[in-house]
């Protein structure tokens, strides 16, 4: 049986899951993921190449990095957790101004395995949010002491500038002619040129953004109705179909674990 628990505090949003048959779509989060695999071997795709997180393993994802994800083995299943934070919160935190980037995407480190764990079991919990902002202090701590690189891949300025477009717009349609207008570029060079750089398409980056856009209004706002009419979703079963394959639990019942 697939569960998703998300709780958040802090800032952090927290998840606790179980998988079985359930695979993640292609997408990336806004945010850094920082998770422990707790039972079983997560698999996905990362940068092109398979990565396989077994028991312990801490999963470092930096933020707009493409994957998916699945249980390795769909009869012994998956449980793990993660924890989502903001780049402008955990740069803060780091004391740092210029973007950080993980440089090894799975590392084996009981310190920093310990540290997630205490936060994220925090968060979960409800405990009171000051103790789980120390808690982000204490593994902060132990991150900067990991593959650690302010070498961030900067965005070919194009791409910088086609992201904006569909940030802006992210109520319409996608029009990939007007963006391909803007850059002077073919729709087929724009299309090979962001998913070379984003390792995404631009259409699945814009339904990546259009959830994700969902999400904070329904934290922010706890009204459903009108995420799915300020991100332009046809009805709430269109929202709930893309919500799901991004974060493995409809916006309904997501709406319904928030405190």
């Amino acid at each position: 049986m697939d569960k998703f628990i998300y709780k958040k505090s802090a800032g952090i949003t927290a998840l606790s899951a179980s998988i079985t048959d359930f695979t993640y779509k292609k997408h990336s989060h806004q945010e850094y993921a920082i998770g422990v695999t707790l039972r079983g071997i997560q698999q996905y795709n990362l940068d092109g190449s398979l990565q396989l997180s077994y028991q312990n393993g801490v999963m470092l994802f930096n933020p707009e990095q493409a994957h998916d994800g699945m249980a390795h083995d769909h009869e012994a299943g998956l449980d793990y957790v993660m924890l989502y934070i903001e780049p402008q919160l955990l740069l803060e935190v780091m004391e740092k101004k210029d973007i950080v980037r993980f440089s090894t995407p799975i590392v084996y480190d009981h310190r920093l395995e310990q540290r997630i764990l205490s936060l994220s079991n925090a968060i979960l919990s409800e405990k009171d949010e000051d103790l789980c902002s120390e808690l982000l202090v204490s593994l902060t701590d132990s991150l900067m002491q990991t593959n650690l690189s302010t070498d961030d891949k900067k965005d070919n300025a194009l791409i910088s500038k086609a992201k904006d477009m569909i940030h802006s717009n992210l109520e319409n349609v996608l029009k990939l002619d007007e963006i391909c207008k803007v850059l002077n570029l073919s729709k087929f060079q724009f299309i090979r040129l962001f998913n070379a750089h984003t390792g995404i398409s631009p259409y699945q980056y814009f339904l990546n953004c259009k959830v994700e856009r969902a999400k904070q209004l329904i934290e922010k706002n706890r009204d459903i109705y009108s995420a799915v009419a300020e991100c332009g979703f046809v009805d709430l079963t269109h929202l709930n179909k893309h919500f799901k394959s991004v974060y493995g639990t409809t916006a309904f019942e997501y709406m319904s674990h928030l405190n």
